[in-house]
């Protein structure tokens, strides 16, 4: 972990270390994405579903030597570390919190590029303390990023429909996962219908994920033929076809 400066920290996340033996062979078979892919420089996002292939928990990996730290929500932090702990079973794993920090920003040197899109900004993992970080939340909104279960809706929201694809956030070539097969099936069918998009603030409805109401900006689960007013950047439009909001 490296020194920060102030005014990047992001107090909403907090850090899970697993460690153990073959520890990348145990998640390896847990979460979306590859652990191959995850080195000291490249971190990667990930989700951990539902045999149905919906979300549960997202979060970025990062490497710690033989470990791998999870960079989660702090207020799912201690959920998560139950729901790996079940499938630990008798296998010599350590799940457990850790100090530490998660910091963000768009002008410092520090870090890496947020694996999901370079335009989010550059990460890294520093002192959990300092002056929180201004700016993050409406940035990743406006750049059409969603994160968190209170944004995905967790058990509701297949893993795709959360824009995983597109960002980063599965691998379709590392083989078995739990959720993997459904999430196979809908990527090689071309089957995902509906997106989680970032639209401005209307009113609540059955497809309203979460509000917020400061920035005018709210989360809704709509069909791709019907995204409406959503914000539809390039990574979005790429997929979908179509053109690119100005």
């Amino acid at each position: 972990m490296n020194e920060t400066s102030p005014g990047t920290w992001l107090p909403d996340r907090a850090l899970l270390r697993v460690g153990g033996e073959d520890v990348r062979g145990f998640l390896q078979g847990l979460v979306t994405q590859d652990l191959a892919l995850v080195t000291p420089a490249t971190p990667q996002w990930a989700g951990l579903l539902t045999p149905q292939g919906k979300a549960l928990f997202d979060f970025l990996l990062w490497a710690d030597g033989d470990a791998i730290l999870i960079d989660c929500e702090t207020t799912r932090r201690e959920a998560l570390a139950r729901r790996l702990t079940l499938y630990r079973l008798r296998r010599p794993i350590l799940i457990e919190p850790v100090e530490g920090g998660v910091h963000w920003s768009l002008e410092e040197e520090e870090g890496v590029a947020d694996p999901r899109l370079p335009a989010l900004g550059r990460r890294w993992l520093g002192p959990g303390a300092g002056s929180p970080a201004t700016g993050w939340l409406a940035h990743r909104l406006g750049l059409g990023v969603i994160e968190g279960m209170d944004e995905l809706g967790q058990d509701k929201t297949l893993w795709l429909e959360c824009n995983a694809a597109e960002l980063n956030g599965v691998s379709f070539t590392k083989g078995c996962y739990v959720g993997q097969e459904n999430t196979a099936r809908m990527h090689y069918r071309a089957k995902v219908n509906r997106r989680l998009v970032v639209a401005p603030l209307g009113e609540p409805g059955e497809r309203t994920r979460t509000r917020y109401p400061d920035l005018g900006l709210m989360i809704e689960l709509r069909r791709t033929e019907a995204l409406g007013d959503a914000i539809t950047p390039e990574w979005l439009s790429a997929a979908l076809g179509g053109s690119p909001d100005t």
